[in-house]
């Protein structure tokens, strides 16, 4: 009876042992989902990427890593196989790049579609479908850090050669000089405020009015002048014309035109005397113009001269 019972237990432990080990078997290496290889190629650096990595599509967990090697063709080139779900749309606008997770280090296969183009990824050479890879964030800053130390360092190199001991001496002496200009301009100012007072102002005012009044008062005198020069012009001419008359129509008819134009001549020589006189009398007149006359006895204006004490 004992032995059945222990026969009975180790049949029941062998049924339960084999069950289980079909359940891990399933378990373990259920069916397989199915799922597509595409081939990232990317000619950056890959840092931190393993295989078994996981590749995520917009964040969510969609395959893993294959394998990495270098393209045999092209050394340059580095290959990524990647294993995602069928059902995860691939197209002509997919792009990759590497994701990062933490302080880890630890990269990861981010795939995003852009939108660009939604025609179905053709396979390439090696008969899986090809994908380019983009720079990581964190390319992009390795690459713009490295351009801004080159840039800083260019600029300090321009700036130790713009402070060499010569420029440094120019720079003195432009600062010296201009420490001068402002004490000179300072003092400009200070004098052209100590013109420009408001009696300075005002003196300037009536100078410039008085100086207008006097070229009013000249003209009278100018255009007398003028006036008797057209006239002597006018004689001038005639003289010659009736000198040329004097070949053709003889002494008889030459005479009465002379008398004529000595008669002219006559008073434009008067009028030339009285204004000679006046400019040795009063120079002042060509730039005051002419003095107004002393009025005389019994006209408006006129002022009696004084008498002294013992005339009659």
């Amino acid at each position: 009876m004992e032995n059945r019972s222990h026969a009975l237990i180790a049949g029941l432990f062998m049924l339960f042992f084999g069950i289980s080990a079909v359940v891990a078997l399933k378990w373990f290496g259920g069916e397989q989902e199915a799922s597509n290889e595409y081939l990232v190629l990317t000619t950056k650096n890959v840092t931190g990427l393993n295989v078994q990595a996981k590749v995520r599509y917009r964040g969510v967990n969609v395959g893993k890593v294959e394998a990495i090697e270098l393209d045999p063709n092209d050394v340059r080139n580095t290959l990524i196989r990647i294993r995602i779900k069928k059902t995860i749309p691939v197209t002509m606008g997919t792009t990759a790049k590497l994701g990062y997770q933490g302080v880890t280090g630890l990269a990861h296969v981010l795939l995003e579609d852009t939108g660009k183009d939604a025609s179905p990824v053709q396979p390439g050479s090696e008969g899986l479908a090809t994908i380019q890879m983009q720079d990581s964030l964190v390319a992009e800053l390795s690459d713009v850090g490295g351009e801004t130390l080159r840039n800083a360092r260019d600029f300090l190199a321009s700036v130790n050669q713009l402070l060499s001991p010569e420029n440094r001496q120019v720079i003195t002496r432009t600062l010296s000089n201009l420490e001068d200009t402002t004490a000179h301009a300072k003092v400009i100012s200070s004098q052209l405020q100590q013109l420009l007072t408001p009696e300075n102002i005002r003196l300037i005012n009536s100078t410039l009015v008085r100086v207008e009044e006097t070229a009013v008062q000249s003209t009278p005198l100018v255009s007398e002048a003028r006036a008797l020069l057209v006239r002597l012009q006018s004689v001038s001419g005639k003289l010659e014309k009736i000198l040329g008359d004097s070949e053709t129509g003889g002494v008889s008819a030459l005479i009465p035109r002379v008398n004529e134009l000595s008669a002219e001549l006559s008073t434009n020589s008067r009028q030339l005397g009285r204004v000679l006189q006046m400019l040795e009398d009063s120079p002042q007149s060509l730039i005051f113009g002419r003095q107004k006359a002393v009025p005389g006895p019994g006209e408006a204006g006129f002022i009696a001269p004084a008498i002294t004490k013992g005339q009659p």
